[in-house]
């Protein structure tokens, strides 16, 4: 990113620094899934430096797979967000995954380190060991006692899906030694952390969420070195999870106001926030220090009564769009993950999930107000409903909101 440009600047110019020397004001589409040549040497030597590196091919482009120049853009813009040499964009932020962990078992390096929670279906594939893989669980401070001669990469994320635990991430780096550190900056974005500053060397986003923000796009994309990059689009070309133009397009024009919706929603997550932390029927609110526009709860209503009866909020799965959503992470999100490791991780039953949006405060707490049900009378006993979960504050008095500081152990000294 251009010192000398804010964040929110570099968010509106990036990947689109050309434009103006062109005529143009707004980026255009590539739908081309090939491209005429009649250098036919050219194109071979091209082709060959490609598989030699990975390296974008010079000159203009060759076959949709290898690479797209409106995917072009918005992987330089969001590499100038995240501080970044290069970004690859997949298809999905699984297919992204997917492609790291191809990268390193290419290489002979199987092993993953990794802490939970993780997003459900991240946890499945690393548990599944659906790509030849095998993965050591453990919480931060376990990292380094963890690392193994075959170990290709640890992996985080913070804040984490859903219970938006976080971790300190130089902290973890420096704990994984010559290990690359994988951090998942889904639900941070650039605009609140930029984990390679940090000292993670790969940056994971499922593109789906803040960058696209309007739930109209599904994409992933792994900000990251030079030489990383051009492992990853090998891989990409060989397996085929590119990214669609036009979804490229859609994430650019996301990037655009992705400063402005992220502190927007944050600051609307930190109000509900405030006030479901002060409610009785609330034993506990999970909220980032570094803020955010996600929100973790668990009530004393029965979770899936308060799904079925919120009417401006849309009960889905997913997160980062401009309308708020909810969901009860233990039937959808995290439903893959096996029960008892998913409550060990602080997924419990009675946990359930906002993505903030952009509505008014007020039009989403008086539907959250109303979803939740009656208030309990004063004094009323424990055994009237189902304990809290542990850790959780009894119904009977206000919650508290739980910041999930990072171990002892592991804060930089």
């Amino acid at each position: 990113m251009d010192s000398t440009r804010a964040l929110a600047t570099e968010a509106v110019h990036a990947g689109r620094d050309d434009l103006a020397r062109q005529g143009l004001h707004t980026p255009p589409i590539d739908l081309s899934t090939t491209y005429p040549s009649y250098d036919s040497r050219g194109e071979a030597a091209r082709i060959d430096a490609f598989a030699t590196t990975g390296a974008e091919p010079e000159g203009p482009p060759v076959y949709g797979r290898l690479g797209n120049p409106t995917v072009a853009r918005f992987e330089t813009a969001l590499a100038r967000l995240e501080g970044t040499e290069s970004a690859v964009a997949f298809a999905s932020g699984m297919a992204a995954l997917s492609a790291v962990l191809l990268v390193r078992a290419s290489m002979g390096l199987r092993h993953v380190v990794a802490v939970r929670p993780l997003y459900g279906c991240s946890d499945h594939l690393l548990t599944a060991g659906l790509l030849g893989t095998e993965v050591t669980w453990t919480d931060p401070a376990g990292i380094t006692d963890a690392l193994r001669p075959d170990t290709g990469l640890v992996m985080v994320e913070s804040p984490a899906n859903p219970t938006l635990a976080e971790v300190d991430l130089r902290a973890v780096a420096h704990a994984c030694g010559s290990v690359p550190l994988l951090a998942d900056n889904t639900f941070a974005t650039p605009v609140l952390q930029r984990p390679a500053g940090q000292g993670a060397r790969l940056v994971l986003h499922s593109a789906t969420k803040y960058l696209g923000g309007h739930g109209d796009v599904m994409a992933g994309v792994v900000a990251c070195d030079e030489e990383f990059a051009g492992r990853l689009r090998q891989i990409r070309f060989a397996t085929g999870g590119i990214l669609h133009p036009l979804a490229g397009y859609l994430l650019l024009r996301g990037l655009a106001t992705l400063t402005v919706r992220v502190h927007a929603a944050s600051a609307t997550a930190a109000e509900l926030t405030r006030r479901l932390t002060a409610d009785p029927r609330v034993t506990r609110v999970h909220y980032p220090r570094i803020g955010g526009a996600m929100i973790a709860f668990e009530t004393t209503t029965a979770p899936h009564e308060v799904i079925a009866a919120v009417r401006l909020i849309t009960p889905a799965v997913s997160l980062g769009s401009v309308d708020t959503l909810i969901q009860h992470p233990a039937s959808i999100s995290h439903r893959i993950v096996d029960g008892q490791d998913r409550r060990h991780a602080g997924v419990t039953d009675h946990l359930l999930r906002i993505s903030v949006g952009l509505e008014d405060v007020e039009d989403l707490w008086a539907d959250l107000n109303q979803a939740l049900g009656q208030r309990p009378s004063r004094g009323a006993g424990l055994c009237q409903c189902a304990a809290p979960p542990r850790g959780g504050t009894s119904h009977n008095a206000p919650a508290q909101a739980t910041h999930t500081a990072p171990p002892t152990a592991l804060r930089p000294q």
